[in-house]
């Protein structure tokens, strides 16, 4: 096992991760709603932390293996969970003991969407954010945005992308390069959050709650930016768009590639897919129930 070059990496990853800090407290500037600072200083710490371990093992350069990869994937979501506890333990409200952050930390980053929030109407914009960008992030995984950004991360990085993607997508390249793969599918996730925001801002949402909805959609996650979640805003149509990009996010993203190529729509690529026609099967039979 490549110890130190493993901590090389995640200190990196930690990094990476600090720079999602300073999106909560942009919100914060914008609403005014006094959350900010909590922010700044959790980016401070996560930016600190991240390039001391990085300095400290910054010339053990190995090649990874496969166990390293999977060590690596454990290591970072339980640091990175941890780390992105500490806005929730920082802020005032809500309120939340230091397991209460945990929790919600780590239930966001794994879009399990779970909560120990109560009065999310009366949250900080910032914080409120912050949770459905935590879910964002997770839905793709932010190890597979750093193999798409970070070069340094070339070596190692199939270890990387297998150890953390889940399904078939993982067993077959769709670009000839493992960096440029992992670029092609988060500007699919990106470009799925952007439709899907847009659509719901059009059906009525404020573009705060539409933003942060397609967070949580596209992620698959269901966190919601106020305590009754959908049934807030009391619209079929919300309702409908939330069902067809929950379905569309639950597909597989090798897919979505094939069928919007260079080359062309190519609808063929959905129709002749038999994980697809068995999990639309396997939907439509339960709402036929």
């Amino acid at each position: 096992m490549q110890f130190r070059a493993i901590l090389r990496i995640v200190g990196i990853l930690v990094t990476i991760f600090s720079v999602t800090m300073i999106f909560p407290a942009l919100i914060a500037a914008i609403y005014k709603d006094g959350g900010g600072l909590v922010f700044i200083n959790s980016f401070a710490f996560c930016v600190t932390l991240g390039s001391i371990v990085w300095y400290k093992n910054r010339n053990y350069k190995k090649e990874l293996k496969a166990k390293d990869g999977f060590l690596i994937v454990v290591l970072f979501w339980t640091v990175l969970g941890s780390v992105g506890a500490l806005p929730f333990i920082l802020s005032e409200q809500p309120d939340l003991s230091v397991a209460g952050a945990f929790f919600e930390s780590f239930s966001g980053l794994t879009t399990t969407g779970a909560t120990v929030i109560v009065g999310l109407d009366e949250l900080p914009k910032a914080l409120l954010f912050y949770r459905q960008f935590l879910q964002w992030l997770g839905g793709m995984g932010i190890i597979v945005l750093a193999v798409a950004v970070l070069p340094v991360l070339g070596i190692g990085g199939m270890q990387l992308y297998r150890a953390e993607t889940p399904g078939p997508v993982k067993d077959s390249k769709m670009t000839p390069r493992i960096a440029e793969t992992a670029k092609a599918l988060w500007y699919i996730y990106l470009c799925l959050t952007v439709v899907c925001a847009m659509a719901f801002w059009l059906a009525g949402m404020t573009m705060f709650d539409a933003i942060a909805h397609s967070f949580s959609t596209i992620a698959i996650g269901g966190f919601s930016t106020h305590d009754s979640s959908m049934g807030h805003f009391d619209s079929p149509v919300i309702n409908l768009i939330t069902v067809v990009f929950l379905i569309i996010a639950g597909m597989n993203f090798s897919l979505h590639f094939a069928a919007f190529s260079i080359k062309g729509f190519k609808p063929g690529s959905y129709f002749h897919d038999i994980e697809l026609r068995a999990f639309l099967f396997v939907q439509l039979t339960l709402v036929a129930i």
